[in-house]
């Protein structure tokens, strides 16, 4: 039956802790909104199996499950005193995923309010042998999207070999190549959002890509939930196809350097720097960077702000090995790639349309 959220569970936020204050071996996670934890913490607030909602942010709307005790930050919702089997409603709120994500406000710090969390309505079975066997599916659904980015991992992994092979580690440079700015070498652009005051920016021509659409695992973005019509690209920033996309402004630096590669005209928002590459193979720039994560974050302190801002980005320095030689290791990739592309398909499919609970 159609139900609102407030009528079958209770929610909150949490309390803040300041990011200078959490522990790197602390014993729970830290968990204030967004998609992935934050660090770690020595206490918790919230009990194991519970689910939450990603209050601000660019994640805000993002459904997750925790099945340990956590510290639940500010900016994040946690579900409490509503149906026994809590899993249940995390997939019967994942499959709604896309619908919460609409329920955001604020044009520079999207959020998601109290209310109109709580009137949000979604189909709920009150049987519970129906819920048991909905949860026994789904989750054996998920132990096989857990085998596909196993599988996607290890050919990751090999790619990984045959670059080092190839060309050593980036950093050290052993084989001597000649070492560039990324400014000299590609084109980067820092993406925009397009006033929300103005509705006729917004429509149905070109995808507004975010860095929830940037997944670690896959070769290209994820399609984006809102989009930009033909008035909105002339204020935005697009890219197209063969253009790297990067997060650059993150909760997490683990977050920070997650990149992608476009198959599509694209338009992006302000917390993605797109990199257009002029003197690189695509794959290889793709892999070089995906090596290089380390270096790129090195220097960013997550205690004042989360950035790698477009200048930090175009001061780091990587080697330029001959084009001959590139578009060797790029062949190499796209026959791997070959292997990769229905696991792909497959996660990509359950990232965008969720699961479907009738």
């Amino acid at each position: 039956m159609r139900v609102k959220l407030k009528d079958i569970t209770n929610y909150s936020k949490g309390s803040q802790v300041n990011s200078d204050c959490l522990i790197e071996n602390g014993k729970y996670i830290y968990l204030n909104g967004g998609v992935n934890p934050s660090g770690k913490w020595n206490n918790y607030n919230v009990l194991s199996n519970t689910v939450t909602v990603s209050e601000g942010g660019n994640s805000s709307g993002y459904i997750n499950y925790i099945t340990e005790p956590f510290w639940c930050g500010a900016h994040c919702y946690y579900l409490f005193d509503g149906p026994k089997n809590t899993k249940y409603l995390y997939y019967a709120l994942k499959s709604q995923q896309q619908r919460l994500f609409k329920l955001r406000s604020g044009a520079c710090m999207p959020n998601i309010k109290k209310k109109d969390l709580g009137d949000f309505e979604l189909e709920f079975d009150f049987n519970e042998v129906i819920q048991n066997n909905i949860v026994n599916i789904l989750d054996e659904c998920n132990k096989i999207i857990d085998n596909y980015h196993l599988e996607l991992e290890l050919l990751d992994e090999l790619i990984k070999a045959r670059f080092v092979e190839m060309f050593g580690e980036p950093r050290s440079n052993l084989f001597g190549f000649d070492k560039m700015m990324l400014k000299d070498t590609c084109k980067v652009i820092t993406g925009n959002t397009p006033s929300k005051a103005i509705a006729e920016y917004y429509g149905d021509y070109v995808e507004w890509i975010k860095t929830d659409n940037i997944v670690s695992g896959l070769l290209n973005p994820t399609r984006a939930a809102e989009f930009l019509s033909e008035k909105g690209v002339e204020v935005g920033k697009t890219v197209d196809k063969n253009s790297i996309l990067m997060a650059c402004i993150a909760g997490s630096i683990a977050s920070i350097g997650r990149i992608c590669v476009t198959d599509r005209t694209v338009a992006f928002n302000q917390q993605i720097n797109a990199i257009v590459p002029q003197k690189y193979n695509i794959l290889f720039l793709y892999v070089l960077l995906k090596i290089s994560k380390d270096y790129l974050t090195e220097d960013i302190n997550m205690a004042l702000k989360g950035i790698l801002s477009k200048s930090k980005l175009e001061k780091k320095q990587f080697i330029v090995p001959p084009i001959e030689l590139q578009n060797k290791f790029s062949d190499f990739v796209r026959q791997v790639d070959k292997s990769k592309f229905m696991n792909e398909k497959v996660i990509c499919k359950f990232l965008m349309e969720g699961v479907k609970i009738k």
